[in-house]
């Protein structure tokens, strides 16, 4: 007889997009009709773990606890959904390999995103890094430049997350007229120094330029 077993994860004061990223990381690792709950603490994070559930056909539910307390359930699939999603693995692998020559370039021009709150400006740059380490495909180049160089150096929230992009072979490429400029020539933590022809170039070659 087949054992069912349930997992609880806590992720409650995790930052997105941490609380989905080791949510998706347990469920590979379980079986047919386990079940995850997951307790977190607020209603984004909650739409969050819903919505990777339902991408990933898995059953989910969710409720309230108390006041800041959210229980998300989610039963790991049968062996339908997990051809559909074995099914749309291969279908992107393919794809991949059809389009070796995409050259996506991710250029980041500030050590925060978005306008507003710095404070929230930090904490979400910080995670759209972390959350690059996770991707299926990761960009070819990330280019850094302006203040963007402050995530670069040592000493950077972001630079085990960038170590870890480089190792996985994503070039990182930091303006050097912007480390100069901010007194940080000699604190380059991750990647190489580079210049603006390179900069453009890059950005020209590319197939997909994202922008932060």
């Amino acid at each position: 007889m087949e054992v069912i077993m349930k997992q609880n994860i806590d992720v409650r004061g995790k930052a997105c997009p941490i609380p989905v990223v080791e949510v998706k990381k347990m469920l590979e690792t379980l079986n047919e009709g386990d079940i995850v709950e997951v307790t977190v603490d607020n209603s984004i994070t909650v739409q969050n773990l819903t919505k990777m559930a339902e991408q990933k056909k898995l059953p989910v539910s969710s409720k309230k606890i108390s006041d800041n307390d959210y229980i998300v359930t989610i039963v790991v699939g049968d062996e339908s959904s997990k051809k559909i999603e074995e099914a749309e693995t291969t279908k992107k692998t393919n794809c991949a390999l059809n389009a070796s020559s995409d050259k996506t370039v991710v250029v980041i021009s500030s050590d925060k995103m978005g306008e507003g709150d710095e404070k929230l400006g930090k904490t979400l740059i910080k995670g759209f890094i972390y959350a690059l380490t996770e991707q299926d495909e990761l960009p070819e180049t990330i280019l850094f430049y302006n203040r963007g160089v402050y995530l670069s150096i040592l000493g950077s929230d972001s630079l085990a997350d960038l170590r870890l992009l480089e190792s996985n072979g994503v070039e990182i490429l930091t303006c050097g007229t912007c480390l100069n400029y901010y007194g940080l020539t000699e604190e380059l933590g991750v990647g190489s120094v580079t210049n603006m022809y390179v900069i453009v170039e890059k950005q020209l070659k590319a197939t997909k330029v994202v922008k932060i």
